[in-house]
């Protein structure tokens, strides 16, 4: 269990340095000392989950979807599920390089987007520590394809929070090629744009209906009987629909604050909405497993949330400090030990986490 632990605890000790530098002014070479640290973590990670063999819990699936796809060409690629996953395997098939190929680079897909969104919050390091248990080691991990759509979805979701809707669609329809359910997130950049709204919901809903058409319509029957008839059950689906709920509960509390500091109010108050609905469904849809699948891209609340709460609810939490004797100055760190909690009890008693260890 040690090569994860260790990739929780430099970025939470970092995290920690960061929220001691953040009452210091600016020091002279910190930004490109920080650069230089964001690349090796970012390369780290990416070699973390690329080169990892027979680890995650479709790690066999995966690995016999790689042999069948040598019987085909690059046309059945292209015209296949997931055409730019299934790419990436003729690529790999065609060079002689094996899985791991395809999982590294899926795997620097992943981190890129992961290291530029956590660049673009209020506390970075504070971000990754948050991303690493769940973002990080299950779902880049285990669901490579989701990873890769995420890793997609991450950069664009870091345009549109600075109002950037052609940007995020592209990056959304970039992230479906890799898994299809990403198109689901489509809606989410009219429901965010701030000018133009009515031509916005109007252009972006032809796109997203012509993705559907493209590159979900096709998957709708399987992905009904697989799941929903089948009633498909996720092994801590509950658990994790509400660590998404707990953020976005504090995000819709404090909403007016979050909006003050940094984040697009409307995206990130109708990403906190999803997610406290898809709690919600879990007690109404048959199948938990569909439920906790859409739910893997309102991950990125979580680092929303916890890594510019510190900047967020700082008058606050001082205000609380003082009437509790200071029990509550630090937002930092009680984030870091919740997160580090979720990783001890998953690695411990998780029923899969036999496939990571």
């Amino acid at each position: 269990m040690w090569p994860y632990f260790i990739l929780f605890l430099v970025p939470a000790y970092l995290a920690f340095r960061e929220q001691a530098e953040s009452e210091l002014p600016s020091l002279s070479g910190q930004t490109q000392n920080q650069s230089l640290g964001w690349w090796i973590a970012g390369i780290t990670i990416a070699l973390m989950v690329g080169l990892r063999h027979e680890v995650g819990g479709d790690w066999n699936n995966y690995e016999r979807n790689f042999f069948n796809a040598a019987y085909g060409g690059v046309l059945d690629a292209l015209t296949g599920d997931d055409p730019g996953y299934r790419l990436l395997e003729w690529l790999a098939i065609e060079l002689d390089l094996g899985i791991h190929f395809v999982n590294l680079c899926g795997a620097f897909i992943f981190a890129s987007g992961l290291v530029v969104f956590c660049r673009n919050l209020p506390r970075p390091w504070l971000a990754l520590t948050v991303a690493v248990p769940y973002l990080v080691i299950v779902v880049g991990m285990g669901y490579a394809r989701q990873g890769i759509a995420l890793g997609c979805l991450m950069i664009g979701l870091v345009a549109l929070n600075n109002y950037r809707v052609r940007a995020f669609v592209a990056w959304a329809l970039l992230a479906g090629l890799f898994h299809k359910s990403a198109v689901l997130v489509l809606p989410m950049a009219a429901l965010a744009a701030s000018h133009n709204r009515w031509l916005t919901i109007l252009w972006v809903g032809v796109v997203a209906v012509s993705a559907y058409f493209f590159l979900l319509e096709s998957a709708v029957e399987q992905l009904r009987a697989g799941y929903l008839e089948a009633s498909y059950q996720s092994e801590g689906a509950l658990v994790r629909l509400t660590m998404n709920a707990i953020p976005a509960l504090i995000f819709l509390a404090k909403y007016k604050e979050f909006s003050q500091s940094y984040v697009n109010g409307r995206l990130w108050g109708a990403m906190a909405l999803m997610a406290i609905l898809l709690l919600g469904a879990f007690f109404v849809v048959e199948s938990s497993t569909a439920v906790d699948r859409i739910a893997l891209y309102l991950l990125p609340l979580q680092l929303v949330v916890f890594a510019a709460a510190p900047v967020a609810l700082k008058q606050s939490a001082e205000a609380t400090a003082q009437r509790t004797g200071g029990a509550f100055r630090n937002v930092s760190t009680y984030t870091t030990l919740y997160y580090g909690f979720a990783l001890v009890v998953w690695l411990v008693f998780a029923t899969h986490s036999y496939a990571w260890v």
